[in-house]
């Protein structure tokens, strides 16, 4: 279709949704979905079936109350052993975890938990495919804060933990009420 100045309607939203990624994909990749009260679904990407622009599209995971997906990513079947899952919460705990420990399911299940959260370690606010390739001197993680507060660390010295698990200070808050806000991978 032809692009318009005034864009293009890519997806029909119902009240309170947003979109919020668009990735790249072949069509044989697996797709994996996290949500900020620690659950995460991997299915494979011809579980959602083709559809026009104006459709709602599938359900891709089931969320309880209060419930949001914080993270989205598209995972090659054929570099799924090298893959790791990262993941850093609202207080400053993070993550690595390989994403060989996330069964295949079918969408629109509630997923399996990839964090602990708790009140120590806050929600989980983002999430990350990486390579474990990624644990080299090349790679940093920079988090910022609700306040301001920067920092930039080091891929390899993120733990490798299990799903399970809360994860390890990655970021010391220095404000008090003071929140993760985002992360990126540089």
């Amino acid at each position: 279709a032809n692009v318009r100045r005034s864009g293009l309607i890519a997806i029909k939203l119902h009240s309170g949704d947003a979109l919020e990624w668009v990735k790249p994909s072949n069509g044989k990749n697996e797709i994996m979905l996290i949500s900020n009260n620690g659950q995460a679904i991997r299915f494979k990407e011809d579980n959602v079936r083709p559809m026009g622009r104006a459709a709602s599209g599938v359900r891709g995971i089931k969320l309880k109350d209060a419930d949001n997906v914080v993270g989205m990513d598209v995972i090659n079947p054929d570099k799924a052993s090298q893959t790791l899952l990262f993941v850093i919460t609202a207080n400053g705990y993070g993550k690595k975890t390989s994403i060989k420990e996330y069964k295949i399911q079918s969408r629109g299940g509630s997923g399996i938990k990839t964090a602990n959260v708790t009140a120590k370690t806050g929600k989980v606010i983002g999430s990350m495919a990486v390579g474990e390739n990624l644990n080299d001197d090349k790679s940093d993680i920079i988090a910022i804060s609700g306040k301001g507060q920067t920092i930039r660390v080091p891929m390899k010295s993120v733990s490798k933990l299990g799903r399970a698990t809360q994860g390890v200070r990655i970021m010391r808050l220095k404000e008090p009420n003071d929140k993760v806000s985002n992360v990126a991978l540089v």
